[in-house]
């Protein structure tokens, strides 16, 4: 193989350097991480994963360089346009008017909306959610067979202890949900200030758009689903664990002190 003799021997008596360890250590997590969490994380929220969970101290140029030479990708999200006009009952005005770099309280500012999801042989599911702006997290949600009023009803039920009284604002699209008499009779007896998108606008209410974007391509296109029940567990854990353990790039790059 045109190696000497000398070389030969002095790459087999040859120890890693404290340096090539470390790595070896850092590949090893990275590996084991991407497969826990299927693939979601790229180099900058592995980066944080490392640091804020692993305390790795490491920087994200070199976790970019080992995720490239193990040929590890973060999962793409894909773009959707679905938008059907439909001629509401109730229309609020868009009063969040995209505001979403202000600082909320819990509970201040919620976003809603319903999305919809096939298992089995082309059946579909309906997920309604509601996210709480101020805290990033989803505070109620429901998966049912149907998409209708009382798929939206049972959501915002959930959340009705802890409205604040013409202080909680509800922002949705104009869903026929959204529009409907039943919907604006809760949301008087609540006090709720009721917000709306415009008309084919999802980015007025972007958040929640991009929840349906984050568990569509972290959770749901990653597994076929053969069973309405297989979903809803699914769905519950993801919940879950967006909630308390998923890294966000809102949580830095920094090494922590």
């Amino acid at each position: 193989m045109g190696v000497s003799r000398a070389g030969y021997y002095k790459w087999l008596k040859r120890k890693p350097t404290r340096s090539e360890k470390q790595l070896r250590k850092l590949t090893d997590s990275i590996l084991q991480v991407y497969e826990k969490h299927k693939g979601i994380y790229g180099y900058r929220r592995m980066t944080i994963y490392l640091n804020h969970f692993l305390h790795a101290k490491v920087n994200h140029k070199c976790v970019y360089r080992l995720m490239k030479l193990l040929d590890l990708k973060a999962v793409i999200r894909r773009k959707r346009y679905n938008y059907k006009p439909h001629k509401p009952m109730h229309v609020a005005e868009n009063i969040l008017n995209r505001e979403f770099r202000k600082e909320y309280q819990p509970m201040e500012v919620l976003l809603t909306d319903v999305t919809e999801l096939k298992y089995g042989n082309q059946s579909k599911a309906y997920l309604s959610a509601i996210l709480d702006y101020g805290e990033n997290k989803i505070v109620a949600f429901k998966l049912s067979r149907h998409n209708n009023n009382a798929l939206v009803r049972d959501t915002v039920q959930q959340i009705a202890d802890d409205i604040r009284p013409s202080q909680t604002l509800l922002h949705s699209d104009r869903g026929f949900q959204y529009t409907s008499h039943d919907f604006k009779r809760f949301a008087n007896h609540y006090q709720l200030i009721h917000s709306m998108s415009r008309v084919g606008k999802c980015i007025d209410n972007g958040p929640i758009e991009n929840f349906w974007g984050t568990i569509k391509e972290e959770m749901y296109r990653l597994k076929t689903y053969t069973s309405f029940e297989a979903l809803e567990q699914d769905i519950s854990q993801y919940i879950r664990f967006y909630n308390t353990r998923r890294v966000t790039l809102k949580m830095g790059l920094r090494i922590p002190v």
